[in-house]
């Protein structure tokens, strides 16, 4: 079965993650789509490895179109 994160990779995207009882968005690019984690680049040279059972949602990064 294809994992539903593949399609996001090399993308940017905002995870709506679970941290115990805490839910916090996390924008970045996802690098890897792992068995049990995805990779993300959060920052420049900063990547972090996701438990998936954490990620609650993914959506396209929509603050990347916005004009600087």
């Amino acid at each position: 079965m294809d994992s539903a994160f593949k399609a996001w990779i090399g993308h940017p995207v905002v995870l709506q993650v679970a941290l115990g009882d805490i839910k916090v968005p996390l924008r970045g690019k996802l690098l890897k789509d792992g068995s049990d984690t995805v990779r993300m680049r959060i920052g420049d040279g900063w990547d972090v490895d996701i438990y998936k059972t954490m990620i609650l949602a993914v959506e396209e990064d929509g603050m990347v179109l916005l004009p600087s």
